[in-house]
């Protein structure tokens, strides 16, 4: 790979990474459903001018847009408003991995190798270890929250797959559009009115930079490079750096937001990862082996 583009690839992983922080900074003015009304309408709204609309149905469309936008970050920003910190909820994200494998499973008849059970069970050990340590970091419930966003994001994933092979950058600008009306719904029953007039009258420089942050940084320039890099290199050399969007979420929480970093949530964060890795690498080693010659 030319290493501008293993430094483009670097770039996106850091930017989907330090984004939790980005998103912390704009709950700490902007009431959470209204944040994820503003993330993907003002991705929506440049973009359909100049992305046309993908050649797949408005159900799937409309059933990605309700996953993914609605489901994962609805959950997501509700449960970064006070329930978990910056930093783990990058790590926990990360189990739309083994959801995703398991939703194949169910819906497809995918077999699993025994490696991959392998990374399931290092992982679930990870998030056992989150869940007997309470300094803060983490409550049940938002733990609880961020694990059904990855649920829904895994959903999302199966909806995707069924889209087939079309351009994912106007794929999720496409679906943002359905994810506006029942994301300002949610915003009126869930934050209020007045909450929403007080973030709003509240929000300065800082909160509106995060705010097209989320829309032009993290969605639009991270999904439309990623697609790019995708098309240019086997998906094997791209996708396992994507491993690293947890390593640069915990990194910049501790470093921007003082989030601490004990022992107990370093070995939470190596059992995730773990069985991340292995559950990418296991089946490609495998794959490889050479096969036992026949007599």
């Amino acid at each position: 790979m030319p290493w501008r583009h293993l430094l483009l690839a670097m770039a996106v992983v850091a930017i989907w990474g330090s984004n939790f922080v980005v998103i912390k900074v704009a709950l700490d003015v902007l009431p959470p459903m209204l944040l994820a009304v503003l993330r993907f309408a003002i991705a929506f709204v440049p973009a359909c001018f100049f992305l046309p609309r993908p050649a797949v149905g408005w159900r799937n469309l409309a059933a990605y847009g309700g996953f993914v936008a609605v489901g994962q970050f609805g959950l997501l920003y509700l449960a970064m408003r006070s329930e978990i910190s910056p930093g783990l909820a990058s790590l926990v994200i990360q189990t739309q991995v083994f959801f995703t494998l398991l939703l194949a499973v169910r819906l497809a008849g995918e077999r699993v190798q025994a490696s991959q059970w392998l990374g399931l069970a290092l992982a679930v050990a990870g998030i056992a270890v989150i869940v007997v340590h309470t300094d803060g970091s983490a409550t049940p419930l938002g733990l609880a929250m961020v694990l059904a966003a990855a649920l829904s994001w895994a959903c999302g994933n199966q909806v995707g797959k069924r889209a087939g092979r079309v351009n994912m950058l106007a794929y999720v600008v496409w679906s943002s559009a359905f994810a506006v009306p029942p994301l300002l719904v949610l915003a009126l029953l869930v934050d209020g009115p007045d909450r929403i007039a007080a973030g709003l009258a509240a929000a300065g420089a800082g909160t509106w930079a995060a705010v097209l942050w989320q829309s032009f940084a993290n969605t639009l320039f991270g999904y439309g490079c990623w697609s790019w890099l995708l098309a240019r290199h086997p998906a094997g050399r791209i996708v396992p750096m994507a491993l690293l969007v947890p390593v640069f979420g915990m990194g910049a929480s501790s470093w921007l937001l003082g989030e601490t970093l004990p022992g107990w949530k370093l070995a939470a964060a190596g059992l995730v990862l773990a069985g991340l890795a292995i559950n990418l690498f296991g089946p490609l080693l495998l794959a490889a082996r050479p096969k036992p010659a026949q007599e």
